[in-house]
Protein backbone atom coordinates (compact mmCIF):
# COMPACT_ATOMS: atom_id res chain seq x y z
CA UNK A 1 0.00 0.00 0.00
CA UNK A 2 1.40 3.45 -0.90
CA UNK A 3 1.89 6.40 1.38
CA UNK A 4 -1.26 8.27 2.37
CA UNK A 5 -1.01 12.08 2.23
CA UNK A 6 -2.18 12.85 5.75
CA UNK A 7 0.03 15.71 7.02
CA UNK A 8 -0.82 19.40 6.64
CA UNK A 9 1.37 22.50 7.10
CA UNK A 10 0.99 22.65 10.88
CA UNK A 11 1.70 18.94 11.29
CA UNK A 12 4.83 19.31 9.13
CA UNK A 13 6.01 22.33 11.13
CA UNK A 14 5.35 20.42 14.35
CA UNK A 15 7.43 17.54 13.00
CA UNK A 16 10.33 19.94 12.42
CA UNK A 17 10.04 21.83 15.71
CA UNK A 18 9.37 18.58 17.56
CA UNK A 19 12.53 16.94 16.24
CA UNK A 20 14.73 20.06 16.29
CA UNK A 21 13.78 21.40 19.72
CA UNK A 22 14.40 18.27 21.71
CA UNK A 23 16.94 17.94 24.49
CA UNK A 24 19.52 20.27 22.92
CA UNK A 25 17.65 23.48 23.74
CA UNK A 26 17.46 22.66 27.45
CA UNK A 27 21.20 22.23 27.82
CA UNK A 28 22.32 25.03 25.47
CA UNK A 29 23.46 27.40 28.24
CA UNK A 30 26.07 24.90 29.46
CA UNK A 31 26.98 23.38 26.08
CA UNK A 32 27.66 26.73 24.45
CA UNK A 33 29.47 28.17 27.48
CA UNK A 34 31.68 25.08 27.60
CA UNK A 35 32.86 25.87 24.07
CA UNK A 36 33.01 29.65 23.85
CA UNK A 37 32.85 33.10 25.46
CA UNK A 38 30.04 35.56 24.71
CA UNK A 39 31.61 37.08 21.59
CA UNK A 40 32.44 33.73 20.01
CA UNK A 41 28.96 32.39 20.87
CA UNK A 42 27.39 35.22 18.88
CA UNK A 43 29.72 34.57 15.91
CA UNK A 44 28.96 30.83 16.10
CA UNK A 45 25.22 31.47 15.91
CA UNK A 46 25.65 33.87 12.99
CA UNK A 47 27.62 31.23 11.07
CA UNK A 48 25.17 28.49 12.04
CA UNK A 49 22.17 30.63 11.20
CA UNK A 50 23.54 31.54 7.78
CA UNK A 51 24.60 27.95 7.05
CA UNK A 52 21.31 26.44 8.16
CA UNK A 53 19.30 28.99 6.19
CA UNK A 54 21.28 27.95 3.11
CA UNK A 55 20.57 24.27 3.84
CA UNK A 56 16.88 24.99 4.38
CA UNK A 57 16.74 26.88 1.07
CA UNK A 58 18.42 23.91 -0.64
CA UNK A 59 15.79 21.56 0.77
CA UNK A 60 13.01 23.97 -0.19
CA UNK A 61 14.33 24.35 -3.74
CA UNK A 62 14.80 20.61 -4.26
CA UNK A 63 11.28 19.82 -3.04
CA UNK A 64 9.89 22.27 -5.61
CA UNK A 65 12.12 21.30 -8.54
CA UNK A 66 12.12 17.57 -7.84
CA UNK A 67 8.68 17.01 -6.34
CA UNK A 68 8.69 13.41 -7.54
CA UNK A 69 11.55 12.60 -5.13
CA UNK A 70 9.48 11.99 -2.00
CA UNK A 71 12.25 10.37 0.01
CA UNK A 72 13.97 13.68 0.67
CA UNK A 73 17.64 13.42 1.58
CA UNK A 74 18.01 9.83 0.42
CA UNK A 75 16.25 10.47 -2.89
CA UNK A 76 18.47 13.44 -3.71
CA UNK A 77 21.67 11.47 -3.19
CA UNK A 78 20.47 8.55 -5.29
CA UNK A 79 19.14 10.72 -8.13
CA UNK A 80 22.33 12.73 -8.25
CA UNK A 81 25.07 10.17 -7.66
CA UNK A 82 23.74 6.66 -8.18
CA UNK A 83 22.64 3.66 -6.18
CA UNK A 84 25.69 3.14 -3.95
CA UNK A 85 25.91 6.78 -2.84
CA UNK A 86 22.13 6.81 -2.40
CA UNK A 87 22.28 3.72 -0.21
CA UNK A 88 24.97 5.29 1.97
CA UNK A 89 22.90 8.43 2.35
CA UNK A 90 19.88 6.40 3.41
CA UNK A 91 21.91 4.20 5.73
CA UNK A 92 23.83 7.14 7.22
CA UNK A 93 20.68 9.14 7.84
CA UNK A 94 18.96 6.11 9.37
CA UNK A 95 21.85 5.41 11.76
CA UNK A 96 22.23 9.12 12.60
CA UNK A 97 18.54 9.30 13.47
CA UNK A 98 18.80 6.19 15.64
CA UNK A 99 21.77 7.72 17.47
CA UNK A 100 19.69 10.83 17.95
CA UNK A 101 16.99 8.73 19.58
CA UNK A 102 19.57 7.04 21.78
CA UNK A 103 21.08 10.37 22.90
CA UNK A 104 17.76 11.36 24.45
CA UNK A 105 17.89 8.48 26.94
CA UNK A 106 20.78 9.63 29.19
CA UNK A 107 19.49 13.23 29.12
CA UNK A 108 15.97 12.14 29.96
CA UNK A 109 16.99 10.05 32.96
CA UNK A 110 19.54 12.54 34.27
CA UNK A 111 16.57 14.94 34.28
CA UNK A 112 14.33 12.44 36.06
CA UNK A 113 17.12 12.12 38.62
CA UNK A 114 16.11 15.60 39.83
CA UNK A 115 12.81 14.12 41.03
CA UNK A 116 13.89 10.52 41.69
CA UNK A 117 17.60 10.41 42.62
CA UNK A 118 18.29 6.89 41.39
CA UNK A 119 19.26 7.60 37.78
CA UNK A 120 22.58 9.41 38.26
CA UNK A 121 23.86 10.88 34.98
CA UNK A 122 21.43 8.81 32.95
CA UNK A 123 23.70 5.89 32.06
CA UNK A 124 23.31 3.52 35.02
CA UNK A 125 21.21 0.34 35.28
CA UNK A 126 17.91 2.05 36.26
CA UNK A 127 18.38 4.37 33.27
CA UNK A 128 19.00 1.40 30.99
CA UNK A 129 15.79 -0.28 32.15
CA UNK A 130 13.82 2.96 31.89
CA UNK A 131 15.28 3.71 28.46
CA UNK A 132 14.23 0.28 27.23
CA UNK A 133 10.70 0.94 28.48
CA UNK A 134 10.58 4.27 26.64
CA UNK A 135 11.87 2.83 23.37
CA UNK A 136 9.19 0.16 23.24
CA UNK A 137 6.41 2.42 24.52
CA UNK A 138 7.03 4.74 21.57
CA UNK A 139 7.33 1.75 19.26
CA UNK A 140 3.79 0.65 20.05
CA UNK A 141 2.47 4.22 19.91
CA UNK A 142 3.80 4.67 16.35
CA UNK A 143 2.32 1.27 15.42
CA UNK A 144 -1.08 2.90 15.88
CA UNK A 145 -0.47 5.11 12.86
CA UNK A 146 1.69 7.96 11.53
CA UNK A 147 -1.21 10.44 11.51
CA UNK A 148 -2.14 9.64 15.12
CA UNK A 149 1.49 9.89 16.23
CA UNK A 150 1.84 13.23 14.42
CA UNK A 151 -1.16 14.57 16.36
CA UNK A 152 0.39 13.53 19.68
CA UNK A 153 3.62 15.18 18.53
CA UNK A 154 1.72 18.43 17.80
CA UNK A 155 0.40 18.48 21.39
CA UNK A 156 3.81 17.76 22.94
CA UNK A 157 5.38 20.48 20.77
CA UNK A 158 3.07 23.05 22.33
CA UNK A 159 3.82 21.62 25.78
CA UNK A 160 7.59 21.91 25.34
CA UNK A 161 7.53 25.47 23.99
CA UNK A 162 5.67 26.97 26.95
CA UNK A 163 8.46 26.54 29.57
CA UNK A 164 11.05 27.68 27.00
CA UNK A 165 9.14 30.92 26.38
CA UNK A 166 8.75 31.47 30.15
CA UNK A 167 12.51 30.91 30.53
CA UNK A 168 13.31 33.48 27.84
CA UNK A 169 10.99 36.09 29.39
CA UNK A 170 12.69 35.79 32.79
CA UNK A 171 16.11 35.89 31.12
CA UNK A 172 15.29 39.21 29.46
CA UNK A 173 14.51 40.82 32.80
CA UNK A 174 17.47 39.19 34.63
CA UNK A 175 20.05 39.98 31.92
CA UNK A 176 23.09 42.02 33.11
CA UNK A 177 25.30 43.72 30.54
CA UNK A 178 28.24 43.64 32.94
CA UNK A 179 28.16 39.83 33.21
CA UNK A 180 27.69 39.40 29.47
CA UNK A 181 30.61 41.65 28.48
CA UNK A 182 33.05 40.39 31.13
CA UNK A 183 35.92 38.71 29.26
CA UNK A 184 33.78 39.01 26.12
CA UNK A 185 36.33 37.39 23.77
CA UNK A 186 38.16 35.18 26.28
CA UNK A 187 41.74 35.34 27.56
CA UNK A 188 41.29 39.03 28.32
CA UNK A 189 41.66 40.30 24.74
CA UNK A 190 40.57 39.81 21.14
CA UNK A 191 42.43 37.14 19.17
CA UNK A 192 41.23 35.70 15.85
CA UNK A 193 43.05 32.44 16.57
CA UNK A 194 41.27 32.03 19.92
CA UNK A 195 37.91 33.15 18.53
CA UNK A 196 37.99 30.73 15.61
CA UNK A 197 38.96 27.87 17.92
CA UNK A 198 36.00 28.65 20.16
CA UNK A 199 33.67 28.90 17.17
CA UNK A 200 35.00 25.60 15.80
CA UNK A 201 34.54 23.90 19.18
CA UNK A 202 30.90 25.02 19.31
CA UNK A 203 29.96 23.81 15.84
CA UNK A 204 28.80 20.32 16.81
CA UNK A 205 26.65 21.86 19.54
CA UNK A 206 24.94 24.24 17.12
CA UNK A 207 24.63 21.56 14.44
CA UNK A 208 22.99 19.13 16.86
CA UNK A 209 20.58 21.89 17.84
CA UNK A 210 19.30 21.92 14.25
CA UNK A 211 19.46 18.28 13.21
CA UNK A 212 15.91 17.47 12.18
CA UNK A 213 15.37 20.62 10.14
CA UNK A 214 14.92 18.34 7.13
CA UNK A 215 11.97 16.64 8.86
CA UNK A 216 9.30 17.97 6.50
CA UNK A 217 11.43 16.94 3.51
CA UNK A 218 11.73 13.37 4.80
CA UNK A 219 7.95 13.24 5.33
CA UNK A 220 7.17 14.97 2.02
CA UNK A 221 5.57 11.82 0.63
CA UNK A 222 2.91 12.10 3.36
CA UNK A 223 2.22 15.85 2.92
CA UNK A 224 -1.28 16.88 1.81
CA UNK A 225 0.18 19.71 -0.28
CA UNK A 226 3.72 19.51 -1.59
CA UNK A 227 4.27 23.28 -1.39
CA UNK A 228 3.81 23.09 2.39
CA UNK A 229 7.08 21.15 2.70
CA UNK A 230 9.35 24.06 1.76
CA UNK A 231 7.29 26.55 3.75
CA UNK A 232 7.41 24.41 6.88
CA UNK A 233 11.18 23.94 6.51
CA UNK A 234 12.04 27.64 6.23
CA UNK A 235 9.67 28.92 8.91
CA UNK A 236 10.55 26.06 11.25
CA UNK A 237 14.23 26.96 10.91
CA UNK A 238 13.80 30.70 11.49
CA UNK A 239 11.66 30.14 14.56
CA UNK A 240 14.06 27.68 16.19
CA UNK A 241 17.10 29.83 15.33
CA UNK A 242 15.58 32.78 17.20
CA UNK A 243 14.75 30.61 20.21
CA UNK A 244 18.25 29.09 20.37
CA UNK A 245 20.03 32.43 20.10
CA UNK A 246 17.94 33.94 22.88
CA UNK A 247 18.51 30.96 25.20
CA UNK A 248 22.30 30.77 24.85
CA UNK A 249 23.12 34.48 24.52
CA UNK A 250 20.85 35.75 27.30
CA UNK A 251 22.08 33.02 29.68
CA UNK A 252 25.60 34.46 29.39
CA UNK A 253 24.18 37.67 30.85
CA UNK A 254 22.78 35.93 33.92
CA UNK A 255 25.67 33.67 34.96
CA UNK A 256 29.33 33.83 34.03
CA UNK A 257 30.80 31.36 31.55
CA UNK A 258 32.54 29.50 34.38
CA UNK A 259 29.30 29.22 36.35
CA UNK A 260 27.38 27.94 33.32
CA UNK A 261 30.05 25.34 32.59
CA UNK A 262 29.73 23.95 36.11
CA UNK A 263 25.94 23.49 36.01
CA UNK A 264 24.38 19.99 36.02
CA UNK A 265 22.20 18.87 33.12
CA UNK A 266 19.80 20.27 32.03
CA UNK A 267 21.53 23.60 32.58
CA UNK A 268 18.48 25.67 31.64
CA UNK A 269 16.73 24.45 34.80
CA UNK A 270 19.50 25.70 37.06
CA UNK A 271 19.77 29.06 35.27
CA UNK A 272 16.06 29.68 35.86
CA UNK A 273 16.37 28.46 39.47
CA UNK A 274 19.07 31.09 39.98
CA UNK A 275 16.56 33.76 38.90
CA UNK A 276 13.26 32.65 40.46
CA UNK A 277 14.11 29.88 42.92
CA UNK A 278 13.53 26.09 43.00
CA UNK A 279 10.18 26.18 41.19
CA UNK A 280 12.03 27.32 38.08
CA UNK A 281 14.07 24.12 38.02
CA UNK A 282 10.90 22.06 38.45
CA UNK A 283 9.21 23.86 35.55
CA UNK A 284 12.14 23.37 33.17
CA UNK A 285 12.70 19.75 34.13
CA UNK A 286 9.03 18.94 33.53
CA UNK A 287 9.24 20.82 30.21
CA UNK A 288 12.31 18.84 29.23
CA UNK A 289 10.61 15.53 29.96
CA UNK A 290 7.69 16.57 27.72
CA UNK A 291 10.16 17.86 25.12
CA UNK A 292 12.15 14.64 24.97
CA UNK A 293 8.96 12.60 24.72
CA UNK A 294 7.84 14.71 21.78
CA UNK A 295 11.28 14.72 20.18
CA UNK A 296 11.59 10.94 20.41
CA UNK A 297 8.22 10.61 18.72
CA UNK A 298 9.23 13.01 15.94
CA UNK A 299 12.54 11.26 15.43
CA UNK A 300 10.92 7.85 15.20
CA UNK A 301 8.56 9.16 12.51
CA UNK A 302 11.54 10.47 10.53
CA UNK A 303 13.72 7.44 11.18
CA UNK A 304 11.30 4.81 9.92
CA UNK A 305 10.53 6.75 6.74
CA UNK A 306 13.98 6.53 5.12
CA UNK A 307 14.29 2.69 4.97
CA UNK A 308 10.67 2.54 3.81
CA UNK A 309 11.30 4.85 0.85
CA UNK A 310 14.72 3.29 0.10
CA UNK A 311 13.06 -0.12 -0.08
CA UNK A 312 10.65 1.19 -2.72
CA UNK A 313 13.70 1.99 -4.87
CA UNK A 314 15.30 -1.41 -4.24
CA UNK A 315 18.04 -0.03 -2.01
CA UNK A 316 16.76 -1.74 1.15
CA UNK A 317 15.12 -5.18 1.36
CA UNK A 318 11.57 -5.24 -0.01
CA UNK A 319 10.25 -6.24 3.41
CA UNK A 320 10.85 -2.66 4.59
CA UNK A 321 7.95 -1.55 2.35
CA UNK A 322 5.47 -3.53 4.41
CA UNK A 323 2.86 -1.44 6.25
CA UNK A 324 0.31 -2.38 8.88
CA UNK A 325 -3.37 -1.51 8.59
CA UNK A 326 -2.60 1.96 10.06
CA UNK A 327 -0.15 2.67 7.18
CA UNK A 328 2.84 2.53 9.50
CA UNK A 329 6.01 1.07 7.87
CA UNK A 330 5.99 -1.81 10.32
CA UNK A 331 9.19 -3.67 9.33
CA UNK A 332 11.15 -0.42 9.29
CA UNK A 333 9.71 0.41 12.72
CA UNK A 334 10.69 -2.98 14.19
CA UNK A 335 14.26 -2.78 12.90
CA UNK A 336 14.58 0.83 14.08
CA UNK A 337 13.43 -0.11 17.58
CA UNK A 338 15.71 -3.17 17.76
CA UNK A 339 18.81 -1.24 16.65
CA UNK A 340 17.91 1.63 18.98
CA UNK A 341 17.70 -0.83 21.86
CA UNK A 342 21.09 -2.29 20.92
CA UNK A 343 22.67 1.18 20.98
CA UNK A 344 21.00 1.97 24.32
CA UNK A 345 22.73 -1.11 25.77
CA UNK A 346 26.08 -0.14 24.19
CA UNK A 347 25.82 3.38 25.62
CA UNK A 348 25.14 1.91 29.06
CA UNK A 349 28.17 -0.37 29.09
CA UNK A 350 30.49 2.21 27.51
CA UNK A 351 29.25 4.91 29.94
CA UNK A 352 28.90 7.30 26.99
CA UNK A 353 27.41 10.72 27.74
CA UNK A 354 24.62 12.62 26.06
CA UNK A 355 27.18 14.92 24.41
CA UNK A 356 29.22 12.02 22.98
CA UNK A 357 26.20 10.32 21.41
CA UNK A 358 24.72 13.48 19.91
CA UNK A 359 28.12 14.41 18.47
CA UNK A 360 28.28 11.09 16.61
CA UNK A 361 24.71 11.59 15.37
CA UNK A 362 25.57 15.08 14.13
CA UNK A 363 28.61 13.91 12.17
CA UNK A 364 26.74 10.93 10.69
CA UNK A 365 23.95 13.16 9.33
CA UNK A 366 26.41 15.62 7.79
CA UNK A 367 27.14 13.29 4.86
CA UNK A 368 23.49 13.17 3.69
CA UNK A 369 23.29 16.96 4.16
CA UNK A 370 26.39 17.50 2.02
CA UNK A 371 25.11 15.17 -0.71
CA UNK A 372 21.87 17.16 -0.91
CA UNK A 373 23.78 20.41 -1.45
CA UNK A 374 25.95 18.75 -4.11
CA UNK A 375 22.83 17.54 -5.90
CA UNK A 376 21.55 21.10 -6.11
CA UNK A 377 24.88 22.17 -7.58
CA UNK A 378 24.64 19.33 -10.10
CA UNK A 379 21.17 20.49 -11.18
CA UNK A 380 22.52 24.01 -11.63
CA UNK A 381 25.44 22.74 -13.71
CA UNK A 382 23.31 20.56 -16.00
CA UNK A 383 20.50 23.14 -16.17
CA UNK A 384 17.89 20.47 -15.46
CA UNK A 385 14.56 22.05 -14.35
CA UNK A 386 15.92 25.59 -15.00
CA UNK A 387 14.45 27.98 -17.56
CA UNK A 388 16.68 31.04 -17.01
CA UNK A 389 20.21 31.90 -15.89
CA UNK A 390 19.05 34.15 -13.03
CA UNK A 391 17.60 31.22 -11.09
CA UNK A 392 20.69 29.13 -11.83
CA UNK A 393 23.02 31.80 -10.44
CA UNK A 394 20.90 32.22 -7.30
CA UNK A 395 20.57 28.51 -6.58
CA UNK A 396 24.21 27.91 -7.47
CA UNK A 397 25.29 30.45 -4.85
CA UNK A 398 22.93 28.97 -2.24
CA UNK A 399 24.14 25.44 -2.98
CA UNK A 400 27.79 26.50 -2.84
CA UNK A 401 27.39 28.23 0.53
CA UNK A 402 25.44 25.26 1.93
CA UNK A 403 28.14 22.84 0.72
CA UNK A 404 30.87 25.06 2.15
CA UNK A 405 29.09 25.12 5.52
CA UNK A 406 28.72 21.32 5.50
CA UNK A 407 32.43 20.86 4.75
CA UNK A 408 33.34 23.32 7.50
CA UNK A 409 31.28 21.27 9.96
CA UNK A 410 33.06 18.07 8.95
CA UNK A 411 36.37 19.81 9.60
CA UNK A 412 35.13 21.17 12.93
CA UNK A 413 33.98 17.70 14.01
CA UNK A 414 37.57 16.43 14.19
CA UNK A 415 39.22 13.21 13.12
CA UNK A 416 38.04 11.07 16.05
CA UNK A 417 34.35 11.52 15.31
CA UNK A 418 34.90 11.11 11.57
CA UNK A 419 36.62 7.78 12.19
CA UNK A 420 33.91 6.53 14.55
CA UNK A 421 31.18 7.46 12.09
CA UNK A 422 33.07 5.78 9.23
CA UNK A 423 32.80 2.49 11.14
CA UNK A 424 29.02 2.95 11.25
CA UNK A 425 28.92 3.55 7.49
CA UNK A 426 31.12 0.47 6.98
CA UNK A 427 28.53 -1.60 8.86
CA UNK A 428 26.06 -0.73 6.09
CA UNK A 429 28.06 -2.86 3.68
CA UNK A 430 26.71 -5.92 5.51
CA UNK A 431 23.29 -5.00 4.13
CA UNK A 432 24.30 -3.50 0.78
CA UNK A 433 26.64 -6.18 -0.61
CA UNK A 434 24.40 -9.28 -0.12
CA UNK A 435 21.40 -7.37 -1.45
CA UNK A 436 23.24 -6.31 -4.61
CA UNK A 437 24.62 -9.79 -5.19
CA UNK A 438 21.23 -11.43 -4.72
CA UNK A 439 19.78 -9.15 -7.40
CA UNK A 440 22.78 -9.70 -9.70
CA UNK A 441 23.75 -6.03 -9.73
CA UNK A 442 27.21 -4.53 -9.87
CA UNK A 443 28.47 -3.60 -6.43
CA UNK A 444 30.27 -0.40 -7.44
CA UNK A 445 30.46 1.77 -10.54
CA UNK A 446 33.01 4.43 -11.44
CA UNK A 447 33.70 6.72 -8.47
CA UNK A 448 31.86 4.28 -6.17
CA UNK A 449 35.08 2.30 -5.84
CA UNK A 450 36.93 5.29 -4.39
CA UNK A 451 34.11 5.99 -1.93
CA UNK A 452 33.93 2.31 -0.91
CA UNK A 453 37.70 2.10 -0.36
CA UNK A 454 37.67 5.32 1.70
CA UNK A 455 34.85 4.09 3.92
CA UNK A 456 36.48 0.68 4.29
CA UNK A 457 39.92 2.03 5.15
CA UNK A 458 38.65 4.58 7.66
CA UNK A 459 36.12 2.18 9.17
CA UNK A 460 38.61 -0.67 9.64
CA UNK A 461 41.13 1.75 11.16
CA UNK A 462 38.46 3.05 13.55
CA UNK A 463 37.44 -0.45 14.65
CA UNK A 464 41.09 -1.34 15.28
CA UNK A 465 41.61 1.82 17.33
CA UNK A 466 38.43 1.18 19.36
CA UNK A 467 39.52 -2.40 20.15
CA UNK A 468 42.97 -1.22 21.28
CA UNK A 469 41.52 1.57 23.40
CA UNK A 470 42.89 4.40 21.23
CA UNK A 471 39.45 5.61 20.20
CA UNK A 472 36.50 5.88 22.54
CA UNK A 473 32.91 5.68 21.21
Amino acid sequence: MGQQRQLGLWALMAAIIGSVIGGAAFNLPKDMASAANSGAVMIAWLITGAGMVMLALVFQNLTLRKSELTGGIYSYARAGFGAFIGFNSAWGYWIASILGLVSFIPLLFSTLNYFYPIFGEGNNLPSLLGGTLFVWAFHFLVMRGVKEAAFVNFITTIGKLMPIFIFIIFLVFAFHRGIFFTDFWGNGSFSWTLIMKQVKDSMLVTLWAFVGIEGAVVLSGRAKRHRDVGTATVFGLLGTLLVYMLISILSLGVLSREQLQALPEPSMAYVLAKIVGPWGAVLINVGLIISIAGAMLSWILLTIEIPYVAAQDGMFPRSFMRENRKNTPIVSLWWTSLITEAFVIIVHFSASTYQAVYSMASVAVLIPYLLSTLYQLKLVKTGETYLNDKDKVRDGLIGFLAALYSCWLLYAAGLDYLLMVSSLYLAGFVLYIPMQLSRKRKLFKGQDWLVALTISGAGIAAIGMILTGNLSP
